[in-house]
């Protein structure tokens, strides 16, 4: 019986499974299709999170956080680093504190964390 999954896995996932008495059909990937596969796998670990609220879930998610941000040529400390600034600039997300509507004066334009409008 050969259960199909084609999705990026942890590195040594191969390796358990081999060690449970299974072969498993692997390939590696590269460059942007290896990018691509990250965000699937982002999407993947949050979904799991959303469905169980475990934070062992948000480790996964950390995990793959990383490996983006490697294969964008970053790493985790820089990460961490623009965090800390966008912190210290706006705050951080621990107050609960929803924006409901902003009333705008003519010379405001309003901007969000990423430049655009709120």
């Amino acid at each position: 019986m050969r259960e199909t999954y084609d999705k990026l896995v942890r590195d040594d996932i191969p390796e358990v499974i081999r060690t449970d008495g299974d072969e498993p059909m692997t390939h590696v990937v590269e460059g942007e299709e290896y990018r691509e596969r990250l965000h699937d796998k982002l999407d993947e670990e949050v979904a799991e999170f959303h469905e169980s609220g475990d934070v062992v879930e948000l480790a996964d998610v950390l995990a793959v956080v990383d490996a983006l941000a490697a294969a964008y040529g970053s790493s985790s400390t820089e990460l961490d680093d623009i965090r800390r600034a966008k912190a210290a600039e706006r705050g951080e997300f621990e107050a609960g504190v929803v924006l409901e509507s902003v009333r705008r004066s003519s010379e405001s334009p309003g901007r969000d964390d990423n430049g655009g409008p709120w």
